[in-house]
């Protein structure tokens, strides 16, 4: 039988879902912690559940900051974050501490039980709003792929010496070239970058991660 811990300080709330998860037509076996602290200490002497749904907002130990340590004790168990709390910030500290879901205890009775179900089954339950959050939370740290105008190692030499603040003559001792050569390169590298001057040269080449 799985067994399913419910970690919440909300002592009604936690009696009801329990209510609610064991009346489910999958035979389930609950457990009630106030804290993560209790939670961890039965740990200790307890099998672990397949399943922890556990409130953010606890007294004592958050619930952000128990996820790591119940991934500690028990590394098969899902956690899944259950809580009123539906801000960015929060979502993102829990998927980064390593919960396998998110929902929000304002969802339907029937919305919370096939995230148990999904949850037990290996899935990561999110309400679609939540998913589609977090994805754009992840993109957004995604690194910028580099703009690519077509600049040969050379010129993208010359570039990053504007960027570094050199002016001509700094620019041919550094590359050894002359001041004619490096004249000839900052033409071309003003053309490829469709700008017509040494800050706009800095300005694209900052904003656009070219060098």
């Amino acid at each position: 039988m799985n067994a399913v811990w419910i970690v919440d300080d909300h002592s009604a709330f936690r009696k009801t879902l329990a209510r609610l998860i064991e009346g489910s037509e999958v035979p389930i076996e609950t457990k009630l912690f106030a804290s993560c602290e209790e939670a961890l200490l039965a740990l200790g002497s307890e099998a672990p559940p397949a399943l922890i749904l556990l409130d953010i907002g606890l007294r004592g130990m958050s619930g952000i900051d128990g996820i790591p340590l119940f991934k500690k004790q028990c590394v098969g168990t899902a956690i899944v974050v259950l809580t009123v709390f539906e801000d960015d910030d929060k979502l993102f500290r829990a998927i980064c501490s390593g919960a396998n879901g998110y929902i929000l205890k304002t969802q339907a009775a029937h919305e919370i039980l096939q995230s148990v179900g999904s949850a037990l089954a290996g899935g990561a339950p999110m309400t679609p709003r939540i998913a589609r959050r977090v994805l754009e939370m992840f993109a957004n740290l995604a690194p910028k792929k580099q703009a690519n105008y077509g600049l040969s190692v050379r010129e993208a030499e010359v570039l990053q010496c504007i960027v570094d603040g050199l002016l001509k003559k700094q620019i041919a001792e550094r590359l050894e070239l002359s001041g004619h050569t490096v004249d000839s390169y900052l033409r071309r590298v003003y053309e490829k970058l469709h700008v017509n001057s040494r800050s706009g040269a800095v300005s694209k080449a900052i904003k656009e991660n070219i060098v």
